[in-house]
């Protein structure tokens, strides 16, 4: 619904998901989506039974889970076998081989997506060719393959050593796995286009002392970037302005919700720090704003978009009223 507001053409967008509800798959329908990534029987059953109460036929891709380590974070790795994404070769095949089955449902592509952040295209070019074998295998068989969505996962830098995977790289081994396919190949390159365009700009509160460490108390918080409490990930902090020589000093980095999770960063080494100073936490623009949420009665921030030498504001900072605009009093009880 929100790539239909946003002016997306219905027939340009893939529905994927390991939970669609019967609503949404009604939705996905009626507006004629282009096509949907199925990831279980239960799925490719709801499927059927509702495109069939429309009088519709669902196109449909089969997301292969190739069992296949993209050596990232444990919590965004999706293609290894005890991962809950897609399934496996044996019940994708059994899929296509008893299709009569869903008569509403054409099951004419392919999906695959093994993980996010990958820094190594050696997990991608492995998990490329056991789908390209399979295709291959579907083809022989007299199953048309219109459609193979590779996925993506890309990497960016996020921190000095990092080596992003080089995009000239990654297209040619998709090419030359799937060479002779004569489909549509999709890619979805999510972070790889938007992390190192966003920056949280924030400001020091305080320096604190600690009896063991010394913190630097930020005002943005976990609940504005999620990212390095859930998932350690590192964000390089910069302080805004700061002169050339200041002295430096060792921080946690830290925000002032009430849990120690609330913690940007441990044991960095910065630019001395102030009660006011402007400090940017870069590569923010993927999974940043998108894991925002109003927790510790925390309003979301404004969002920026700025383009060369202008700007505009693309979400105006919630006010302390719009978040709770949707509470209410307990006052109309109801039996159960």
């Amino acid at each position: 619904e929100r790539a239909l507001r946003a002016g997306i053409a219905a027939a340009d967008i893939v529905f994927s998901g390991v939970g669609k509800s019967d609503a949404e798959i009604a939705l996905a329908l009626d507006v004629g989506i282009g096509r949907f990534n199925i990831e279980s029987r239960a799925e490719l059953d709801a499927i059927q039974r509702i495109a069939a109460a429309r009088g519709v036929t669902a196109v449909a891709s089969v997301r292969i889970n190739p069992d296949v380590d993209a050596m990232t974070h444990a919590k965004i790795s999706t293609g290894k076998a005890e991962n809950k994404f897609g399934v496996s070769i044996v019940e994708a095949r059994a899929w296509f081989d008893a299709k009569a089955q869903w008569p509403d449902v054409r099951l004419d592509g392919l999906h695959m997506h093994i993980g996010s952040q990958l820094l190594s295209l050696d997990p991608v070019r492995e998990a490329l060719a056991r789908m390209a074998a399979f295709w291959k295998e579907l083809a022989a068989a007299g199953h048309a393959i219109a459609s193979i969505d590779v996925g993506g996962g890309l990497g960016v830098r996020y921190r000095e050593g990092e080596q992003a995977p080089d995009a000239r790289a990654y297209a040619d081994a998709i090419r030359q796995a799937l060479a002779g396919f004569g489909g549509r190949i999709l890619v979805e390159p999510g972070r790889w286009l938007v992390a190192e365009a966003g920056i949280v700009l924030t400001r020091v509160l305080l320096e604190k002392h600690g009896q063991a460490r010394s913190f630097l108390v930020l005002d943005a918080a976990m609940n504005d970037l999620l990212r390095p409490s859930l998932y350690d990930a590192w964000h390089d902090i910069v302080p805004v302005g700061a002169a050339a020589g200041r002295e430096t000093a060792v921080y946690d980095v830290v925000g002032p919700v009430c849990e120690t999770g609330d913690t940007f960063a441990t044991a960095r080494e910065l630019p001395r720090c102030e009660a006011g100073d402007l400090v940017a936490i870069l590569g923010t623009g993927a999974y940043g704003a998108s894991m925002g949420s109003t927790y510790n009665s925390r309003p979301l921030p404004a969002e920026v978009l700025v383009d060369g030498e202008r700007y505009a504001v693309v979400r105006r900072r919630q006010s302390f009223d719009e978040m709770l605009a949707g509470e209410q009093p307990a006052a109309d009880w109801r039996k159960a």
